[in-house]
């Protein structure tokens, strides 16, 4: 299964950046990511902090892994967390 894979970011309010990936099917709108990297946001921490298109990019597009196979056909992306999240 192909996947694309967008990189995004987010100023902590707390300062710092936390930077990670979204990765969708290939066909998933533009819209959606930015929703999924706002639900993310929301869950990590607990604060409102919506994704816009402009802390949000495409990427390219790769071949998935197992690990994200899963969550991706149960909820329609993956996060991978990069800098700043752990």
């Amino acid at each position: 299964m192909e996947v694309a894979v967008y990189k995004a970011c987010a100023k902590k309010r707390t300062g710092g950046v936390l930077l990670f990936d979204i990765i969708v099917p290939p066909d998933t709108a533009f819209a959606a990511v930015l929703a999924y990297g706002s639900a993310f946001l929301q869950g990590r921490l607990q604060e409102n902090l919506p994704v816009s298109s402009r802390d949000c990019r495409f990427s390219y597009t790769t071949e998935t892994v197992p690990r994200w196979e899963l969550q991706i056909s149960e909820q329609g992306y993956y996060i991978h967390e990069s800098q700043g999240c752990h």
